[in-house]
């Protein structure tokens, strides 16, 4: 007989690379992890993991055996959720993904607040370079900047972020000046590089005039946003940031607006909620606090005007 222990077990196993990797994921040593094995395998007498190479290979018996344990994972959480929200209790693993940079800045202080607030929760926050609809699944919550993915996504709005075209006052100064979006074709442009997004399309709209899209030829170009940002400070071109990644800068004049009669696509801050369960009491208390400490934007009091 295979125990819930024994497919809590084997579930860790099967999505590690080594025994090494999972004897650190149980904080266990790898020979009690070999040991536990075997003594589990010689209860059925099947072999559940090809161990002769020197990463580890589930058998057919193997994957019958973790698919198995991860659909009984989830009916054993799916009913301690229930349970929970009967009695609206902010209990259970919260898992949260967000950007890297707004992720260090804006949620992880949230969820050290969160942690506080209700010792009952544990919470995993991953940062990524671009959280995005691939991992719904696994999270419950996923912050991102810009447009959602699917249209059948479940979406919130957390709080505006405009995009905003802006440069370092030297190389303004010794720059060409730049009174038309076209007038970029003859600077240095920064550019992120995210997913398959077309990022060297640029695109404009005016009060009082027609809209304006430009190819530009970046001069740098990076996938992290943190870059082009300490790149755009040094003087190397103009960049298309999101508000609060260069309020500060702006409001000290590290950075200058250009073209600021123009404007570009915004970019909100939303929340993807995971549909696993349904929304969680623990989901819907991180949101309410992520919100309440984004209302106001904290980049709209710093950015000069």
């Amino acid at each position: 007989m295979i125990s819930s222990e024994d497919l809590r077990f084997f579930n860790v196993l099967a999505q590690s690379a080594s025994l090494a990797e999972a004897a650190r994921k149980m904080d266990v040593t790898p020979p009690a992890v070999t040991q536990r094995l075997q003594a589990l395998e010689a209860r059925i007498g099947i072999r559940l993991i090809d161990r002769s190479g020197r990463r580890m290979v589930l058998t057919d018996e193997g994957d019958l055996v973790a698919s198995h344990g991860t659909i009984v994972a989830e009916a054993m959480e799916a009913l301690s959720e229930a349970l929970a929200n009967r009695k609206k209790a902010v209990s259970g693993h919260l898992r949260i993904a967000a950007p890297h940079g707004f992720g260090r800045l804006h949620v992880a202080p949230v969820v050290d607040a969160f942690a506080k607030a209700h010792p009952g929760v544990t919470v995993t926050l991953d940062l990524a370079d671009h959280p995005g609809a691939h991992l719904v699944e696994s999270s419950d919550v996923i912050v991102h900047i810009g447009p959602p993915g699917a249209q059948n996504q479940i979406v919130t709005t957390l709080a505006p972020n405009r995009r905003i075209l802006c440069a370092s006052p030297d190389y303004l100064a010794s720059a060409s000046p730049i009174q038309s979006p076209s007038d970029l074709l003859r600077h240095r442009c920064l550019v992120v590089r995210e997913n398959d997004e077309d990022v060297t399309l640029w695109r404009f709209v005016h009060a009082s005039r027609e809209p304006e899209t430009v190819r530009i030829r970046p001069t740098m170009c990076t996938n992290d946003g943190a870059v082009v940002r300490d790149w755009a400070v040094t003087g190397q071109g103009v960049a298309m940031r999101s508000e609060w990644n260069v309020a500060a800068d702006l409001a000290a004049g590290r950075l200058k607006r250009v073209l600021a009669s123009w404007e570009v696509p915004a970019a909100d801050v939303v929340a993807m909620l995971g549909t696993r369960f349904g929304r969680s009491a623990r989901a819907t208390a991180f949101l309410a606090m992520l919100r309440q400490s984004l209302a106001p934007p904290p980049w709209r009091r710093r950015i000069a005007r």
